[in-house]
């Protein structure tokens, strides 16, 4: 053991985090369930492959008319 060894330095953030997961054990499974619900989402391949395949190009710019000049 070294004698100059400072303790390992832990932020208030950490802390906080540590004895909010220490007091509710089951919040990292509630984030996960939220996740899921949200973010974790299945594709369906076909639909988006008829959705690209419908789109329109974009005119080079977009508020043009297309007034024809005689």
């Amino acid at each position: 053991m070294n004698i100059f060894r400072r303790p390992d330095y832990r932020s208030d953030a950490t802390q906080f985090i540590d004895q909010l997961k220490t007091e509710k054990p089951a919040l990292e499974s509630e984030q996960r369930k939220g996740r899921e619900l949200l973010w974790d989402k299945s594709l369906d391949r076909a639909a988006l492959k008829s959705y690209k395949e419908a789109s329109v190009p974009q005119r080079p710019y977009v508020y043009q008319t297309n007034h024809k000049q005689d």
